[in-house]
């Protein structure tokens, strides 16, 4: 019991799994810095490559199994997957995600190998070898990040950027950096604070403590900027929350029922903007009756103003998860360009197209992208950029309608998470998303989050989850970019090309 107590494996597993006590709906974003320091600790301690590796696969696993487990919520409860096969498809998307934290932990391995004078191996080393501490171990964990953001179409939930919305000082680099910038912050603090653990009060330990308090009291003061100015006057918008079970949203007798909550939730704003979920009306657009639209479409302009409903699309055979305005503009619409695979389309049909018909049981399973090239709605004297569900999980691909649009709009169903706290994760990353980009983000939700967010990135409003209702406030359209909207992650990736640059050069040392 001793040795498993004591197991590298477990502390490491615990510590992923604790680091998940950073993001939302927790909040206590210093745990990260604390986890990823322990890691990075053991990975110091680590004799081989294959164990650095065994060492980063346990802390991924602790920290993804513990983070979405939410998932197996998704795939038995209103997947209707057997719970055995969803329990083991959940531990195995934890172990893919994990292989990340694993490569970083072989990478790290090796480089001790070929540096045996640096902390890396665990000798005490010299300034080069707390240099390779700070620099070697940062820079790749926040590579294998922005990986795992791109590869299988990219998952980048729980990056260690996120962790820090907004309570952190650390916020405050998102609009410069974006989140993987903050994410190679967080780890360049733990590597610090490791130094400060290792040698105390002597020099380098000073060095280290001067450099972290100029790290987080910086991030402080970017906190302060502002960034991007308002446009036009304050807009009153209407964010509706119909609250509609997973497993009745395409049940045939709730349909009707569905419809006319959002009538009476929608009829009842004098907004000039309202917002409704993703496919809030669980129909393709051709069938959601002629003169519901024409009673939503009259309300709208009757406010000065347009709505904004969510439903399916079908164009050339193809269908495609989409907004569309009715009111005083030209009717407009948003197709979801980035869909999530064995959810929305099915990768490698022939290998996989089984999993949708025979084990999944997901309604409108094989959907098509809208593409990239999508301008933002003109609607409310607002130009409007919509994204769809998890979309606002990638902010490279928001930035593409910036620095046009004046407000972002998040519109999801997170009802297939149940009571998880999958929803607060997810209304973080639209957190992340509005200081990015220094735009408001307005999130309407079928069951919550549904939020309104200040390009500080703060909650100016927000609902309680698994409640019907409507959330009217006051928004501010914003023009102007930050560093991030002009440059994206390059300058992230060119800061981590340099920190290993760096540590090249002080290999000898």
């Amino acid at each position: 019991m001793r040795k498993l107590i004591t197991s590298p494996y477990l502390i490491t597993f615990l510590a992923g799994a604790v680091a998940v006590l950073g993001f939302a709906p927790f909040g206590f974003f210093p745990l990260p810095v604390l986890s990823l320091a322990v890691l990075f600790w053991l990975w110091g301690r680590a004799e081989r490559a294959v164990q650095a590796a065994w060492l980063g696969f346990a802390f991924g696993m602790g920290l993804f199994c513990a983070g979405i487990g939410w998932i197996y919520v998704a795939l038995h409860i209103y997947g209707y997957m057997h719970p055995i096969l969803a329990a083991l498809a959940t531990a195995l998307f934890a172990a893919v995600n994990a292989a990340l934290p694993a490569a970083v932990g072989y990478a790290v391995g090796w480089i001790k190998r070929h540096n045996t004078s640096s902390l890396l191996a665990g000798k005490g080393g010299g300034e080069g070898g707390y240099l390779n501490l700070l620099l070697v171990m940062p820079a790749i964990w926040t590579l294998a990040e922005w990986l795992r953001g791109l590869l299988f179409t990219g998952f980048p939930w729980l990056s260690m950027g996120y962790s820090q919305v907004p309570g952190s000082p650390l916020a405050g680099y998102a609009p410069l950096f974006g989140v993987f910038g903050v994410s190679l912050i967080v780890a360049v603090s733990a590597g610090l604070l490791l130094v400060l653990w290792n040698v105390r009060w002597s020099k380098p330990g000073r060095i280290s403590m001067a450099v972290m308090v100029a790290l987080w009291l910086s991030g402080a003061v970017l906190h302060t900027v502002e960034w991007t100015q308002p446009r036009g006057e304050p807009l009153k918008v209407s964010l509706l929350q119909g609250n509609v079970a997973q497993n009745e949203k395409f049940d045939d007798e709730r349909l009707i029922g569905t419809l006319e909550t959002y009538s009476r939730l929608a009829q009842g704003s004098d907004a000039k903007l309202i917002i409704m979920p993703e496919t809030a009306l669980p129909l393709l657009r051709d069938n959601v009756p002629e003169n519901y639209q024409i009673i939503l479409g009259d309300h709208a302009r009757k406010n000065g103003g347009d709505i904004l409903l969510g439903a399916f699309e079908k164009e050339d055979g193809n269908y495609y998860n989409s907004v569309y305005s009715l009111g005083n503009s030209e009717s407009q619409h948003y197709r979801k360009n980035h869909l999530v695979p064995f959810g929305e389309f099915i990768p490698l049909r022939s290998v996989f197209g089984w999993l949708i018909n025979e084990v999944l049981q997901i309604p409108m399973g094989d959907q098509a992208s809208g593409g990239t090239d999508q301008p933002p709605l003109e609607v409310a004297g607002q130009k409007v950029a919509v994204n769809i569900c998890y979309e606002d999980a990638f902010g490279e691909e928001i930035i593409h309608a910036l620095p046009e649009a004046t407000l972002l709009v998040n519109v999801t169903n997170d009802a297939w998470y149940g009571e998880s706290h999958a929803a607060m994760q997810h209304n973080q990353l639209s957190q992340m998303r509005a200081l990015e980009t220094g735009r408001m983000v307005l999130r309407a939700t079928n069951t919550g989050v549904t939020s309104v967010i200040g390009v500080d990135g703060r909650i100016q409003a927000m609902l309680p989850q698994h409640e019907e209702g409507v959330l009217t406030a006051e928004v501010q359209g914003y023009t102007g970019s930050t560093p991030y909207v002009r440059w994206g992650n390059a300058v992230m990736l060119l800061l981590v090309a340099g920190i290993l640059l760096v540590a090249w050069r002080l290999r000898g040392r």
